[in-house]
């Protein structure tokens, strides 16, 4: 049977009503089959994973409901949901692909299909592609050193070592900035040197401008000069705290990478490819700008995009794609060149499926050595959950709910903000939550928890802030994240609005709230050093105490907006 029979078979079973845990084991049956139809194209081949936030075992990570898109971004990748994002790529619904790709059915999917990720199957299927590709490079687009309690206890030292066990080339950065520039620089002064190489052109110190990090490198392949060039995530000191960072600059800098590309073409490379943690949509309007550059390899908005989209600008054509998050996903791209220059592709986003994938026994003893010492504070249960929790999409998830029920109870306050970070696993019906659990929703170095005293004026100005951080028409002047979770206050909001005018009709316990009333506002992240003087207890010690006298967290509505003129939009299901 080939794999193309064999999908349509499976089609076939779910129209025809199959139960998917039926549907499974027939799946199942294909056993290898689903990994050895990655067939070998051309002479250069690129293996990209990004945005795993540091777990190391496999999970459950549910994608979004909502991920709207505006202005020209409107109904095109990245911006589908569901199944209208079905529809789009040609994937049949009630299939692994689809389960791996979509929220639908997720619970029962995911108990028919098990979880994604994990180093160690993900190690297994590197070493298969890498056995049909001599000289294929692997890519990590960031966001690896943060995600977990144990990255967070070892200050990513767990994570520094399964990527050089893995076997990562080269890589560029984002929440690893969150460790401080001291310890960034020291792993990859001491870690990576001579293996791992870690590229940001975008990266300059404040006071000279000079490049913190090596902009690119060259790496043969099989003969190809190839060029990956680094760009990190170009808003780190706005999303993350600057006192992180203080010495460093950031930004898109456009014109600088122009002048790096066109360097790297002076120094021979063939092909030239953007490693880049900017986002789909800024991604997708630098190729019309930047010219030069063959692929980008993008990550940041945890969009798993099976299939790329061709950029055209004024000398050529960008392949742009988005490698999906939390190890679900291995990005394929095999290039064909010739001459000098690329003259075909050939391109998978591949889900990594542990169930279907054996772990590899170096890998599996590596994870098993590293969380050792953490075993028992890992696996402490705090509460069960009745019903499926997740975090991701524009508004709200449930267990971003979960914080905010806890913000408020334990801080007596009427409203709660959380913030919008689209990290954190997924739990199913059913399960203990174990302190793992919390900790990978709120594992970062300013955890701090916060309580203040907000006008009604100032409440809107901070929604409308970050509602232009997500539903800027302009992809540049989108500064990473979704919209803040918010407790208690209730509001309407307009994407398609201006810049000042989204958000409609806040209400607290029904009536409107005034503009010169001050209200108590539970939080917690804070980006500002003042907030980390203070020294507040960190977020999880607060949600701890709220599951452990709770012990059972059933399914509520989530406290979500309502969404204005977006009818029919396929970012929403």
């Amino acid at each position: 049977m080939t794999r193309r029979e064999f999908l349509q078979l499976l089609a076939a079973a779910a129209a025809a009503g199959l139960p998917l845990e039926s549907r499974a084991a027939l799946d199942l049956s294909a056993g290898a089959a689903f990994y050895d139809a990655i067939e070998r194209f051309g002479n250069v081949s690129l293996l990209h994973f990004t945005d795993c936030h540091a777990q190391l075992l496999p999970i459950h990570f549910r994608e979004p409901s909502v991920n709207l898109g505006v202005g020209a971004a409107a109904g095109k990748p990245p911006h589908l949901v569901g199944e209208a994002f079905l529809r789009h790529f040609g994937i049949a619904a009630g299939t692994r692909e689809a389960h791996a790709f979509t929220f639908l059915d997720f619970a029962n999917a995911a108990k028919a299909f098990g979880a994604t990720g994990g180093f160690a199957h993900l190690a297994t299927l590197v070493n298969k592609l890498r056995g049909s590709r001599p000289g294929a490079l692997l890519l990590d687009g960031g966001d690896t050193w943060q995600g977990s309690a144990t990255a967070l206890w070892t200050k990513g030292q767990d994570m520094v070592d399964a990527q050089k066990l893995l076997g990562v080339d080269v890589m560029t950065a984002h929440w690893e900035f969150t460790l401080g520039a001291a310890r960034v620089k020291e792993i990859v002064e001491r870690d990576f040197a001579g293996k791992v190489d870690f590229v940001a052109q975008n990266v300059k110190t404040a006071d000279f401008g000079d490049p913190v990090f090596a902009p690119y490198v060259i790496r043969p392949v099989n003969g190809v000069p190839v060029a990956i060039v680094g760009q990190a995530f170009p808003y780190t000191p706005i999303a993350n705290p600057r006192y992180f960072v203080s010495e460093w600059t950031f930004g898109i800098q456009e014109q600088e990478l122009q002048k790096v590309v066109d360097e790297a073409r002076s120094k021979g490379a063939a092909a030239v490819v953007l490693l880049s943690h900017n986002g789909m949509d800024v991604d997708l309007k630098l190729a019309s700008r930047v010219t030069g550059i063959d692929a980008i390899l993008g990550g940041h908005t945890h969009d798993g995009v099976p299939s790329p989209t061709i950029v055209a600008n004024r000398s050529g054509k960008t392949l742009v794609t988005n490698a999906g998050s939390n190890g679900k996903f291995l990005a394929v791209l095999d290039l064909d060149v010739r001459g000098g220059k690329v003259a075909d592709f050939r391109y998978r986003l591949v889900p990594v499926f542990a169930s279907l994938l054996p772990a590899d026994p170096g890998m599996a003893a590596l994870i098993a050595k590293v969380r050792a010492p953490f075993a028992a504070k890992l696996d402490e249960p705090l509460a069960v959950t009745e019903t499926l929790l997740f975090r991701r999409g524009n508004f709200n998830g449930s267990f971003d709910q979960v914080i905010l029920d806890a913000l408020r109870a334990e801080k007596d306050a009427p409203i709660a903000f959380s913030p919008g970070f689209r990290w954190g696993t997924t739990l199913l019906p059913g399960q203990a939550i174990r302190r793992e659990h919390l900790m990978d929703q709120t594992a970062i170095t300013y955890p701090y928890t916060t309580v203040s005293e907000l006008k009604g004026s100032m409440i809107k100005t901070i929604l409308e802030d970050v509602a232009d951080n997500l539903f800027n028409p302009d992809p540049y002047y989108q500064q990473g994240g979704d919209m803040v979770r918010v407790g208690g206050l209730h509001y309407a909001i307009d994407p398609n609005a201006a810049t000042g005018e989204r958000i409609k009709r806040m209400e607290l316990a029904g009536k409107p709230i005034e503009a010169d009333r001050t209200y108590k506002v539970a939080g917690w992240a804070p980006v500002s050093e003042e907030a980390k003087a203070a020294a507040t207890e960190p977020v999880w010690e607060l949600v701890e105490r709220y599951l452990k006298r709770e012990k059972t967290i059933r399914a509520r509505p989530l406290e979500a907006p309502r969404v204005i003129g977006m009818d029919g939009n396929p970012g929403s299901a």
